[in-house]
């Protein structure tokens, strides 16, 4: 029986013995330039200060390598990556589901929670559902949609304006930007 094995695919720069040129430019954990020599010779400066070889530049004629501490260079890169994560915002598209019959306090809940959604940054995407002879009423669903659009025109704007969908009416809102 076969085992299948994936071997596990180095994504960094390559460091100490995987460095594959004869000749390297290197540059001292102290950044001094050490200039252009062996591959041996630029681990053995590396050993005597107590760092890792680096190839920073493997594309230029020859290589590029640094004399540093590569386990410091993964963690400062991963709290790097860490902290653009965090920085990041995602968007959500938030939804609301109305009837054409709403009456006007669950019409002015769902103004509320729109507001809500809308403060906090997120898509709306407000959706009008019809039932068996309410379809030949569309009318009275693009009117209410029309009216949620101009209550929250302070805050909110329309990406996607109401169309028909089968058995439904649906609009897009979005944030406004502040000028």
């Amino acid at each position: 029986m076969a085992v299948n094995y994936r071997a596990k695919k180095n994504t960094g720069p390559r460091t100490n013995e995987k460095i594959t040129a004869s000749e390297v430019r290197v540059i001292s954990s102290t950044g001094k330039q050490l200039g252009i020599i062996s591959i041996r010779e630029a681990l053995n400066h590396a050993e005597d200060e107590g760092f890792d070889l680096v190839e920073v530049s493997p594309a230029a004629n020859p290589p590029v390598c640094k004399i540093i501490d590569y386990g410091k260079l993964k963690y400062r890169e991963q709290k790097s990556k860490k902290e653009a994560k965090k920085k990041q915002k995602t968007i959500e598209v938030k939804e609301i589901k109305m009837r054409p019959g709403i009456d006007t306090h669950d019409y002015n809940v769902k103004v509320k929670a729109l507001s809500k959604f809308i403060s906090g940054g997120n898509k709306v995407k407000v959706s009008m559902r019809f039932r068996g002879r309410e379809m030949e009423h569309q009318n009275l669903g693009f009117d209410l949609l029309k009216k949620l659009t101009q209550e929250v025109v302070k805050y909110a704007k329309v990406e996607v304006a109401p169309k028909s969908e089968g058995k439904q009416i649906m609009m897009i809102l979005v944030p406004q930007i502040a000028k």
